[in-house]
């Protein structure tokens, strides 16, 4: 028998098929368009996040040599808190996805926040007022179009972020696990449940919200490609990969390098709240067991910078490519960059905050700034391995990292 592991990310799609050794057999992965129709707005469109998952499924399955009836069960994991909204009926987006490094929602923000501030939630969801967060997005559709704020109102839509969507479209279930639900500053940590306070504060119908359910345990049973599977797991990104490395012991922590750079610690069974700017959250709960919950440290951008480098700036044709211009000089030659392309999260936590290039001389070169740019992953990685350390009084002596950036020396 096999098991198998949908990915669903902020750049791709993925499918691993995994045999009971542990072995990878197959993998199969197809990227999708990043939709910028206006500075600091960022979409994708969910239908074609949807065809790419039957896609690399199919693939996946073909490059095995196995048909999905020899699949044990089904994990999924996924980009948090990009924000969607369906037909309830149909089940058609009516809207493209909002993604979570999308800043349209700053103004929305700030107003919330109102006299408290941005931590008028935190108490309750563990997580601060930003633009960062799927509940503001969902408000924010709903005060951009009146009918589909009548039709939230009657029940006639449905809201997830793209776990909820995939497994919609699998399995017919309205649901997401304690994890992403932990993304959307709707959700209660302490109950496990929507918080009727940050519903009302932030203007949310209770109606479009799925089942809140554990991240291990028989969630559902495929249908289409994945036909009779039973779908037995399902994490938000940054989680699958703290449980994914093992930190199943309190003080355990992991790094992600991916298109940002995320930073989870385990803090056991019990909530610790954060005076340093982190993010208090779910990090797994297995059925039938109390919930593990963790600080993070959410960097924004991390990867994506490197694909700047390569997309807008073409400064490289491909990714690894940012390693040997960053060798190409002695050091970064006094410029720095601050890759704020998405606003600042922790520890600083500014929406407003936006991306810079200083130091620039007639000296600098395309190699000092490929080296600020992965020099910048760095010094963001401090700032929040400071803030951890503070918030929870563990110095680490171990930081388990993976993430497309690792395979980068520098």
């Amino acid at each position: 028998m096999y098991v198998g592991a949908i990915d669903q990310g902020t750049t791709s799609t993925r499918f691993v098929v995994v045999d009971e050794s542990g072995a990878i057999v197959a993998i199969d992965q197809m990227e999708h368009l990043q939709i910028q129709p206006r500075p600091g707005w960022v979409e994708h469109d969910a239908a074609e996040i949807w065809a790419n998952t039957e896609r690399v499924i199919a693939a996946a399955l073909a490059k095995a040599g196995i048909d999905a009836s020899q699949l044990a069960g089904v994990g999924i994991t996924n980009q948090r808190e990009t924000t969607l909204l369906w037909d309830a009926v149909t089940g058609e987006p009516v809207h493209n996805a909002i993604v979570w490094q999308d800043t349209r929602t700053d103004r929305l923000v700030d107003a919330l926040g109102g006299d408290a501030g941005p931590d008028r939630l935190r108490e309750i969801t563990g997580l601060p007022l930003a633009t960062y967060f799927a509940g503001p997005k969902v408000r924010w559709l709903l005060d951009e179009d009146a009918e589909l704020a009548e039709r939230a109102a009657s029940g006639g839509l449905r809201f997830g972020t793209m776990d909820s969507w995939v497994l919609w479209k699998l399995t017919g279930r309205h649901v997401t696990d304690v994890t992403n639900a932990s993304r959307t500053l709707l959700m209660d940590l302490g109950t496990l449940d929507w918080s009727d306070e940050a519903l009302d504060v932030i203007g949310v119908p209770r109606s479009l919200l799925p089942e809140i359910v554990p991240s291990v345990g028989t969630i559902g049973t495929g249908t289409g490609v994945l036909d009779g599977v039973p779908i037995a797991g399902v994490l938000g990104d940054q989680q699958a990969a703290l449980f994914g490395q093992t930190c199943f012991t309190p003080g355990e922590a992991k790094n992600t390098y991916g298109t940002g750079c995320f930073m989870l610690l385990n803090t056991g069974t019990e909530a610790v709240a954060s005076e340093q700017g982190l993010l208090t959250t779910v990090g797994y709960q297995i059925a039938d067991a109390a919930p593990v919950y963790a600080l993070e440290g959410s960097v924004a951008i991390a990867g994506a910078a490197v694909q700047w480098l390569r997309d807008n700036l073409r400064l490289i044709s491909s990714a690894p490519e940012v390693e040997e211009l960053a060798t190409s000089v002695e050091d970064h030659g006094g410029v720095y960059f601050v890759p704020a392309f998405s606003g600042l999260f922790a520890p600083h936590w500014r929406s407003d905050a936006r991306g810079a290039i200083v130091g620039l001389t007639r000296y600098a070169e395309a190699g000092h700034i490929a080296r600020a740019t992965l020099e910048a992953v760095a010094f963001q990685t401090r700032d929040v391995l400071d803030a951890m350390r503070a918030d929870s009084g563990v110095d680490l002596s171990a930081l388990k990292v993976d993430g497309g950036m690792v395979a980068t020396k520098r």
